[in-house]
């Protein structure tokens, strides 16, 4: 996810707010008071949290939900057939039961019975089969759908244009009740792909009365299946949500949850502390003084979440990889855990992540290093080598730019300049920063899959679901629409390795030995950072205070908010609380 949930994720800031408001509302650890505390009025049960450095969320549809702000929205309002629980395992969701058949390519899902719509229609499995279709469709052009649906039969030829329908073809409705979905191969993660928000779902008869767009306009009114609905929705101000009371699992106990949009971090920890919201993210300024804030408020909880460099293998000078492993072996990534996070994050070598299946405690940085405090000589050796086979002299070297999206943390600038700096040091290369409006970086980095359109970017991944496959296939893997580093592409000399890794990706994908699945998974892991496909420069853990008054918070390290927690949380008259009462 864009973290995530998960493609390319708002770096520094999303730390700072957005897993402020996810992680303070989900699975894991219960967090807040004790649970015997007097419970606030209906009135006062209103729960603010901060999106800084945004002044919108990119989109509310859920078969468009590239990153961590809009899916925090969208799935307060959508939920689907399946969801991950507090403990990040699958569970059924709006499905009752599911089935697969002897050969592992026939799901069956059978509905919970008289479950609705926030406006009291039935949900149905035609609503279902209808949502799953229309999030493929090419009109809609979903950067994610191709991605998080792929295993489903068919599901290219429907983004292609090449068949008009899945329904009928690997998606079925029986009867109101029963959904049936074709897959092209047994792969263990179908069930975890279909926890993504893509496959969320909209009430058909809704959108076809509204329209593919519109109806975004009109939840308000009905179309959502998760716990909560629309509420209102102010450009540069807020989005808020009120309960669905026809919601079918646990009601909410909060009247309203509220994101209110903030300049930068920095704005809205002041505001935390004026009480204006109910939690926010610590800036790293402020950690210590966070810390010492009474009755527990602040809190930290490891994420499956790592940040990176990502370098274009289509734009010169990235298609070499020697010049790839300089640029990340002169990253002392140990400096940057220590001296810009304060220890707020881990240095990692790693792309998968801590506390995901695979993860491989052995793995090697490129070139053997094995420290995050990388290795200045060899990457001086790697460039000067990388220089002579592209025939680049100080003076015909490329100019380089990187695109980045502070969101206006100073931590996150200064990490962007610390690099910029270690590059100059050790490379004697200038790299330009670029930093952009969030949801333009998204857009700008969705268009460089496939062409050498940008360099080098800042960014950050986060977990969509709990499984090696989605930080491997669905990043790197041959066709994958969120290959933006072109891994496997180009004519680069060791272009072959790299598509010999891209097959055994495949192969793991489908391998029904757990052991040798994971094994494969840590092959092509280490054959990713050997080449440098990403520069992974930390694991993320979220750094926030949370008012004492929340009650029923648990954290987990996705950060996610299973559609029933919701029924466990709200507001007691311990103190300090936020005074919402603006949002009345």
């Amino acid at each position: 996810m864009q973290s995530g949930k998960k493609p390319v994720t708002l770096f520094l800031p999303l730390l700072l707010t957005l897993l402020a408001v996810l992680v303070a509302a989900c699975g894991g650890n219960s967090a807040g008071n004790s649970a015997s505390s007097t419970k606030l009025s209906a009135d006062q049960q209103i729960y603010v949290t901060p999106l800084s450095g945004l002044s919108d969320v990119a989109t509310l549809d859920p078969g468009l939900s590239t990153d961590s702000p809009s899916i925090s929205s969208i799935d307060l309002m959508f939920t689907g057939l399946v969801q991950l629980d507090n403990n990040l395992k699958v569970y059924p969701e709006l499905a009752q039961s599911y089935t697969v058949s002897s050969d592992g390519l026939t799901w069956t899902f059978k509905l919970r019975p008289g479950i609705k719509f926030s406006d009291g229609n039935p949900i149905t499995a035609d609503d279902v089969v209808f949502s799953i279709d229309r999030a493929l469709k090419p009109e809609l052009k979903s950067t994610v759908a191709p991605s998080y649906l792929s295993l489903i039969k068919d599901s290219d030829k429907r983004f292609a244009g090449k068949v008009p329908t899945l329904i009928g073809d690997s998606l079925f409705a029986p009867d109101p009740t029963t959904v049936k979905i074709v897959t092209s191969s047994n792969a263990q993660y179908f069930l975890q792909s279909l926890t993504y928000p893509t496959s969320w779902v909209l009430e058909k008869s809704f959108v076809q009365k509204y329209g593919d767009t519109d109806f975004l306009k009109h939840l308000n009114e009905g179309g959502c299946s998760g716990p909560f609905k629309l509420d209102q929705y102010t450009s540069g101000k807020s989005i808020s949500f009120v309960p669905n009371t026809n919601y079918w699992g646990g009601k909410p106990q909060l009247k309203k949850v509220v994101y209110a949009f903030y300049k930068d971090p920095q704005t809205a920890y002041k505001a935390y502390k004026t009480n204006q919201l109910d939690n926010a993210g610590v800036p790293t300024a402020n950690l210590d003084e966070a810390r010492a804030l009474p009755n527990k408020q602040y809190r930290q909880v490891p994420q499956l979440t790592i940040d990176y460099f990502s370098m274009n293998w289509l734009a010169k000078p990235f298609n070499n990889v020697k010049i790839r492993q300089a640029f990340a072996l002169s990253i002392d990534k140990a400096a940057i855990e220590k001296n810009i996070n304060k220890g707020a994050r881990l240095a990692t070598n790693h792309i998968v992540p801590q506390g995901m299946p695979g993860y491989n405690p052995d793995l090697k940085g490129p070139a053997g290093v094995t420290s995050t405090k990388g290795d200045k000589d060899l990457a001086k050796k790697l460039f000067q080598e990388g220089m002579q086979e592209e025939g680049y002299t100080t003076a015909n070297f490329p100019a380089i730019t990187m695109i980045t999206a502070s969101g206006g943390s100073q931590t996150a600038k200064n990490l962007f300049e610390f690099a910029q700096q270690q590059w100059k040091d050790t490379l004697g290369v200038n790299v330009t920063i670029n930093d952009e409006d969030f949801n333009k970086r998204l857009a700008d980095v969705a268009g460089t899959v496939g062409n050498g359109k940008l360099q080098m970017w800042a960014a950050a991944w986060g977990a969509d679901y709990p499984d090696p496959e989605d930080w491997t296939t669905l990043l790197f893997g041959k066709g994958s629409p969120n290959n933006d580093t072109n891994f496997g592409l180009g004519k680069a000399k060791d272009v072959a390795l790299q598509q010999q890794t891209q097959d055994l990706m495949l192969q793991a994908d489908v391998n029904q030995n757990t052991t040798e699945r994971i094994a494969q998974y840590n092959k092509v892991e280490q054959q990713l950072v050997e080449d440098a496909a990403w520069i992974p420069f930390d694991q993320r853990a979220s750094s926030y205070v949370l008012k004492p008054c929340v009650q029923g918070i648990v954290d987990n390290a996705q950060g996610i908010i299973p559609p029933q927690q919701w029924a466990n949380i709200y507001k007691s008259g311990d103190s300090p609380c936020a005074n919402t009462s603006t949002y009345k």
